[in-house]
């Protein structure tokens, strides 16, 4: 278990800069792919986007205290990566969350949302979904495409999240769904909400938009990926982390939705930041990673569930 303090963080704007030389996108040799490093430049987004901010200079919120008060709930809370690969050798179920990458030639599906007013690729005059999300066939009838680790066509919709995460490499977006399932006697996807992001833009959901996460923001940045911890050539993730915590109360900037109104507890889109006087150093290299990423970047509370737990891929 990573156990570490934290003390809550303003989210400020600043102007970083774009990324010199970006290189071209890049797609794996074969696609669809399950979990293959995202296409370069990285991080995903622009070096200025809210994700990639360096906060490590930014005031305190005068709150802090009390927000950190509430999620250790009495005790003391420590955080706890919510990710890693099956739950036993051969399993279906899984930690983390899985993504696929695909490419421009992905054939793109229409998807029937629960709230289909705040999900993109929809027809908003007759709430229908139009062919707009590159889901790729193996998700419905294989494991470990789906988040939970069963395929699309079992319907888990009332036992977890069931996110399907997916970057189309060929021109660098992102497609992410929330609680997806695939019902093979009518040939049709569903899903609670979907979001749409262009990974060369900075562009944040309409105001009042869910996305695939509650506070509106993408999944995929925040997540803890193995190709981005256990590269030694960085300091860092180089990136913000998602959280959760067990309640929250309103949003802010960046986040664009609520799920909560309780009162003490954290807003959508707080950072949280780690300490810069906490040692890291004694750690392996790639938790250094992940923690160092925590004092430069932080972690943005993105959904409500259990308190500290860190996002991270399969």
């Amino acid at each position: 278990m990573l156990v570490a303090r934290l003390i809550l963080r303003l989210l400020l704007p600043a102007a970083l800069g774009l990324l010199a030389g970006a290189a071209m996108a890049q797609c794996p040799a074969t696609v669809p792919m399950q979990g293959a490093p995202p296409p370069a430049p990285l991080p995903v987004f622009p070096t200025d986007n809210w994700w990639n901010l360096d906060v490590r200079t930014a005031p305190v919120d005068p709150g802090s205290s009390a927000y950190i008060a509430f999620i250790n709930n009495g005790g003391t809370r420590r955080l706890h990566p919510d990710f890693g690969g099956e739950e036993s050798p051969g399993s279906v179920a899984i930690y983390g969350m899985p993504y696929a990458v695909v490419d421009g030639a992905q054939a793109r599906q229409a998807v029937t949302f629960q709230y289909w007013d705040e999900s993109d690729g929809v027809d908003y005059n007759t709430g229908q979904g139009l062919p707009f999300y590159p889901i790729p066939a193996q998700a419905i009838t294989q494991n470990h495409w789906v988040e939970g680790g069963a395929p699309a066509n079992v319907d888990q919709r009332s036992q977890g999240d069931r996110h399907l995460l997916m970057i189309d490499c060929t021109n660098r977006h992102l497609y992410e769904l929330y609680n997806v399932y695939y019902n093979t006697a009518q040939g049709r996807w569903y899903a609670g909400s979907g979001a749409f992001f262009d990974l060369n833009a900075n562009n944040r959901r309409p105001d009042g938009w869910t996305s695939a996460d509650a506070a509106g923001l993408a999944i995929f940045p925040g997540l803890v990926r193995y190709d981005d911890a256990g590269n030694t050539a960085v300091s860092d993730l180089g990136h913000a982390l998602r959280v959760t915590v067990r309640a929250t109360n309103g949003y802010v900037y960046p986040a664009s939705h609520r799920a909560g109104t309780t009162a003490g507890a954290l807003p959508m889109g707080a950072r949280l930041r780690l300490k810069a006087s906490v040692d890291v150093s004694r750690y392996p290299a790639y938790i250094q990673n992940i923690f160092r990423g925590m004092q430069t970047h932080g972690l943005i509370v993105a959904d409500n569930g259990s308190d500290l737990y860190i996002s991270g891929a399969m």
